[in-house]
């Protein structure tokens, strides 16, 4: 029976910091699973290395569900983004393992394919309503079908979401950038500003906004109300998510579908926004809900409450989660859309893929396994390099939720 030689935690930095477990097996096969956890990238590292690592080593890779119990009950103190983020990096390199022994991509082993590819969606943005415009047409001639808008808003230089040189990243800064907000100048702003996309596009493509929790349930509820002629896809992450509850005061103000979850870690984060269909679309993440097998539980209950999947998948994700993430985007029956943001020429000296976009879609390899490897001659040359995402204050000073 194969077994666990060597776990190993890479840590590099190759335009953005990523973290990554190979584990390698008694007959040679290795595996890849992602353990990046966006400004907290070390602390993650020291989990694995120096607490799961050990745990690891003479064990069945084949026995992921195993596993998977093992790390999350034995620990005693569950949940939280640094453990499941760990366990996440566990799982997805045992199911690459799994695939390259079985010779099958990892979408067969959950099942095969139930559509060819996963629609994703591209970020446009604008420091104005007419850059804004120019990026959307941008998306559109490349085969978008689904396109997130988000443009500055005047007189409040913290402005969400939009992107400051070719490639979108909002992790810029060795120590967070302080960004001033005004909710009011922002709800003054943004209807007008999607309506001016649909008036300019016309309703052939899937419009999607993101409030980045910046709101109270009850202004969230206003907003929505106000979009509703733009008819967006999804209206994301409108207010913080502790209170579940909260959302029940949108709904019931807006038909406007919402959209939450990226950063949730475990299915009890989001049971009662989906039990009580109080969203529409769950934003959980392959690489911060436990990897493929937490995640497809999730996926699996957000199906019996018509709760579509829509999973997180900015570049502070590396290219072993995303091509696990389109793995099982493919192969569930609640699939709704996947976040995709194209990861830089550095980042792909290091990571080698073959999914690839089409049409405005990600089709996942057909290579055993998830289709990614990594050079860690070229990981080497970029080493650990501090960057944090900005924080946002009100104009009294205060911390926003951000």
């Amino acid at each position: 029976m194969p077994t666990i030689t060597e776990a190993k935690v890479i840590v590099t930095s190759p335009g953005r910091n990523f973290v990554t477990l190979k584990i390698t097996t008694s007959d040679g096969v290795t595996g890849l699973g992602d353990a990046t956890l966006n400004g907290r990238e070390l602390a993650v590292a020291s989990y694995l290395q120096d607490h799961l690592v050990p745990l690891l080593i003479g064990r069945d890779p084949a026995r992921i569900e195993d596993m998977w119990q093992y790390l999350y009950k034995g620990a005693y103190w569950r949940r939280g983004p640094v453990t499941m983020t760990a366990i996440a990096a566990v799982d997805i390199a045992l199911w690459d393992i799994k695939g390259k022994v079985a010779g099958m991509p990892v979408y067969d082993l959950l099942g095969g394919r139930a559509r060819e590819g996963a629609m994703v969606y591209g970020h446009a943005s604008g420091g104005s309503v007419a850059e804004l415009l120019d990026d959307v047409a941008r998306f559109r001639d490349l085969g978008y079908r689904a396109i997130r808008a988000q443009a500055a808003v005047p007189g409040s230089p913290g402005s969400y979401g939009v992107r400051h040189g070719a490639i979108y990243e909002p992790a810029a800064a060795s120590l967070p950038e302080e960004q001033v907000w005004s909710t009011e100048a922002y709800l003054d702003f943004a209807p007008g500003c999607l309506a001016a996309v649909r008036e300019k596009f016309g309703f052939d493509f899937h419009l999607l906004h993101d409030v980045h929790h910046r709101l109270t349930p009850t202004e969230a509820g206003r907003l929505g109300r106000s979009l509703e002629d733009v008819r967006l896809f999804w209206m994301e992450d409108p207010t913080p998510a502790e209170l579940q509850e909260s959302f029940r005061q949108i709904r019931r103000a807006t038909t406007t579908p919402i959209a939450v979850g990226e950063v949730f870690n475990s299915i009890w984060d989001c049971q009662q926004l989906i039990t009580e269909r109080l969203i529409d679309y769950i934003r959980a993440s392959v690489v911060h809900a436990g990897g493929i097998t937490h995640l497809r539980r999730i996926f699996n209950l957000a199906e019996l409450y018509q709760v579509r999947t829509g999973s997180h998948g900015a570049t502070d994700l590396s290219p072993v989660s995303l091509s696990a993430a389109v793995h099982l985007d493919v192969t569930v029956p609640n699939f709704g859309v996947q976040e995709y943001m194209e990861h830089s020429p550095l980042t792909h000296e290091v990571f080698h893929t073959s999914y690839e976009l089409r049409a405005g879609a990600l089709h996942p390899s057909s290579a055993p396994g998830l289709g990614v490897e990594l050079d860690e001659e070229a990981a080497a040359r970029f080493p650990y390099d501090p960057k944090y995402l900005p924080v946002a204050r009100r104009a009294d000073g205060s911390v926003h939720d951000w």
